[in-house]
């Protein structure tokens, strides 16, 4: 692999708390890095409470005890032969730095930087980080407080920081979570109106409301759905069509 090539830099980012920043920055570093072959790396800074350093050692303590996950693990990196991609906690103010110290040291060539970034935009050092990075994902469900900071802030990175030059953003895509495939409610063609009338980018794919996505693995489950350590089951990935949001993900990123 190019040593030379710079990686990307990726935030699935959104200026509102509990729409599942933390699990698609998980989900997606896991699918790129232990089934797509890429080389992820991970920079948590959304201090204080870093959930994904904790998620980390959660997962790590799941899999000891759980033996099914045990022999899921062993087979991964025997195959595979490669390590779990590294978890870094930082604060938003130097985790560009951070991040640029960490590539410059590794021996492996790293494909791609995801960050864990705060949900508030006043945090020190957030609307910095948000310009340097190459590509922003934003999970946006159908509820108005959601939506209209969301909106709000789109535009913000959109019209202020990416006019002014000073970043390196390439793409701010919204996509639609928790999506209730029984209720197909007006809201959502109203929304879908408003987003192509803000000139805002909106992914095709949609992500169904599951369960899953709030639950952690059960001490006796044999299946992963969100891991640090395992990619997430593939029966799983397709019920809620995480496997689309992939395929359009490594599109929009051109890995």
């Amino acid at each position: 692999m190019n040593t030379k090539k710079k990686p990307l830099y990726i935030a699935f980012s959104s200026q509102k708390g509990g729409v599942g920043k933390s699990t698609f920055t998980t989900l997606v570093a896991s699918v790129l890095h232990y089934r797509l072959g890429y080389n992820i790396a991970v920079f948590d800074a959304d201090f204080p409470q870093h959930s994904l350093m904790k998620m980390k050692t959660r997962d790590l303590g799941m899999v000891m005890e759980n033996e099914a996950l045990k022999k899921l693990a062993y087979k991964q990196f025997t195959t595979i032969n490669k390590k779990a991609y590294s978890i870094m906690a930082c604060k938003a103010d130097s985790v560009l730095e951070a991040a640029q110290e960490f590539i410059s040291g590794s021996t492996i060539a790293v494909d791609v930087v995801f960050f864990d970034l705060p949900g508030t935009v006043n945090t020190p050092g957030i609307l910095k980080a948000l310009a340097g990075m190459h590509h922003i994902f934003t999970p946006i469900t159908a509820d108005r407080v959601v939506m209209e900071s969301t909106l709000i802030f789109t535009q913000l990175l959109q019209d202020v920081i990416m006019k002014k030059g000073e970043t390196s953003i390439e793409t701010i895509n919204l996509f639609w979570n928790q999506v209730d495939g029984r209720e197909s409610t007006p809201l959502y063609g109203v929304y879908n109106q408003l987003i192509e009338k803000l000139g805002l980018s909106l992914m095709r794919s949609q992500i169904k409301n599951s369960t899953r996505f709030r639950k952690e693995s059960e001490v006796d489950s044999k299946t992963v759905f969100r891991s640090t350590i395992i990619p997430p089951d593939e029966r799983l990935m397709k019920a809620c069509h995480l496997d689309l949001f992939i395929d359009e993900f490594l599109k929009i990123i051109q890995l």
